[in-house]
C-alpha cells in the first residue's frame, strides 16, 4: 500500500483527501494541514515513487505506470480506512489523478477541487515534454525537473514553489521518474476526453493568474463546463497557488466544502 498520513477529527466530519504533483509528495500541502485538520477529517497520499511510498509487491502487480492503476492505489487507502466517500484536493498532476478517480468511481467523490489544474498540454508544454523524452534516459532527472520546474514556474514569487518540488524530487530514483514521464507524454487522448464531458460532481478550479502554462486553457474548459464547475483565479499567483498563496486557498476551499454541506 502506498504511504499516507490521516488526521481523525469526528465520524460526522468530511473528509479531505489531498493529492500532490509530479514529484512532489504530501508535504507540499504543509500549509493547509493545520487548517484543514481544525475542521476536517483529513488524508494525505504520498502517490506510488513519491515521498515515502516505495515500490511494493502490489504495485510490483500492478507494473503499469497508467492513471487507472494510480487511481487504484489512493482507492486501496480509502477502503482500508474505511472511507466511502471524500472531498479531493489536487495540486498540477494531482488534478488528472483525481479527474480519473472520478470517471472510475463517481461514488467515492464528494467533490473536486483543482489547484493549478492541468486538462490540457499547449504547443509550448508539448515540446517540452518531447524534449524531455529524447533525453530522459541521457540526462539525469533532476536535472530534467529543475529545468520544467523554472519553465512553468519562472518568477521570483514562484521561487519557493521551484524550491519545494526540487526537494522532493531529490527523493524519486531515475526509473521511477522514468515509469511516471513515459505515464504523462501519453496523457493528451484522455485529457481531451476530460474536457469533453463535464461529471455531475461539484468541481472548483483555483488557479493562479501567473500560471501562463495552464490557466488559458482552464478559461477555455469554463465555457464549456458550466453545470458544474467554479473557476477562481488568484492574482499574484503561479501554478503551484496553494503555496504561493495558501491563505486564499485555504480559505476559498473551506467555503466551496461549507457550501456543499451547508446545501445538503
Amino acid at each position: 500500500m502506498i504511504n499516507y498520513t490521516k488526521y481523525f477529527k469526528s465520524n460526522s466530519l468530511p473528509w479531505v483527501t489531498f493529492i500532490h504533483g509530479a514529484g512532489g509528495s504530501s508535504t507540499i500541502w504543509f500549509r493547509q494541514i493545520k487548517s484543514f485538520a481544525k475542521k476536517y477529517n483529513v488524508l494525505l497520499i504520498d502517490l506510488r515513487g513519491h515521498g515515502d511510498s516505495k515500490t511494493n509487491v502490489i504495485q510490483e502487480i500492478r507494473k503499469n505506470y497508467t492513471l487507472d492503476n494510480i487511481a487504484l492505489d489512493v482507492l486501496e487507502v480509502m477502503d482500508f480506512e474505511n472511507i466511502e466517500k471524500t472531498h479531493f484536493a489536487g495540486i498540477s498532476l494531482g488534478t488528472i489523478v483525481i479527474r480519473q478517480i472520478a470517471e472510475d468511481h463517481p461514488e467515492r467523490v464528494e467533490s473536486m477541487i483543482m489547484g493549478g489544474a492541468i486538462m490540457k498540454l499547449n504547443i509550448r508544454s508539448q515540446m517540452l515534454m518531447r524534449i524531455g523524452f529524447i533525453f530522459k534516459s541521457i540526462v539525469p532527472y533532476l536535472f530534467l525537473y529543475k529545468f520544467f520546474a523554472f519553465i512553468i514556474m519562472p518568477k521570483d514569487t514562484h521561487k519557493e514553489s521551484r524550491n519545494l518540488f526540487v526537494r522532493e524530487a531529490k527523493k524519486l530514483y531515475q526509473q521511477e521518474f522514468i515509469k511516471w514521464y513515459k505515464m504523462t507524454v501519453s496523457i493528451n487522448p484522455i485529457l481531451k476526453l476530460f474536457r469533453n464531458i463535464e461529471l455531475p460532481i461539484p468541481t472548483l478550479y483555483i488557479m493562479g493568474e501567473e500560471d501562463h502554462m495552464f490557466l488559458p486553457s482552464i478559461q477555455q474548459l469554463m465555457k464549456k463546463h458550466t453545470n458544474y464547475s467554479k473557476l477562481i483565479v488568484v492574482e499574484h499567483c503561479g501554478h503551484v497557488v496553494n503555496v504561493d498563496d495558501p491563505e486564499i486557498f485555504n480559505r476559498e476551499v473551506s467555503n466551496f466544502i461549507n457550501g456543499l454541506h451547508q446545501v445538503r
